[in-house]
């Protein structure tokens, strides 16, 4: 099996899913910390900035590539056809319009970090940018709730 194949496999696609989510709500995490404190270089927060966006761009395209490849057909059915139902008609589409808010808020964070120290005060920044920043890792860590109940669905559903 080639490396593509590997990678294109469902585990492999689900782990670097939760992977690069757990990175983006790390991420973002550290970063309202440094905004709290007032701490950390301009450099340091906009690097941990980026790197929570890009985390959470990759999980999007993992957990999209995944979704349109096995979901639909292969999981989707298990689920709706089993014990709970409601995990995707209710959890699922949540979790997926949730996330299109995510990436957006991200960016947004990332942007006011471009911001010099003496911008974000006179524009008084720093406290809503510490708040936004603990709010999509809030998002992530709910939306990371969410698959974890979509995914003990498809294992009862699997049971049924």
């Amino acid at each position: 099996m080639d490396f593509l194949a590997i990678l294109q496999s469902k585990p492999v696609l689900i782990g670097l899913h939760l992977g690069f989510a757990i990175l983006g709500i790390d991420a973002f995490l550290w970063l309202a910390g440094m905004l709290k404190e007032d701490g950390g270089s301009p450099r340091s927060r906009i690097v941990t900035a980026l790197i929570g966006t890009a985390a959470f761009a990759a999980s999007w395209l993992a957990g999209g590539y995944y979704y349109v490849t096995y979901y639909g057909a292969l999981v989707r059915p298990v689920i709706k056809g089993g014990l709970a139902p409601w995990a995707h008609n209710i959890i699922m589409e949540t979790k997926e319009h949730v996330f299109l808010f995510l990436i957006p808020m991200a960016a947004t964070v990332l942007f006011v970090t471009l911001l010099e120290k003496t911008d974000l005060k006179r524009l008084r920044l720093r406290r809503p940018a510490m708040w936004l920043s603990g709010t999509v890792a809030a998002l992530g860590l709910l939306i990371g709730a969410m698959g974890f109940i979509i995914s003990a669905a498809a294992r009862w559903g699997a049971l049924s």
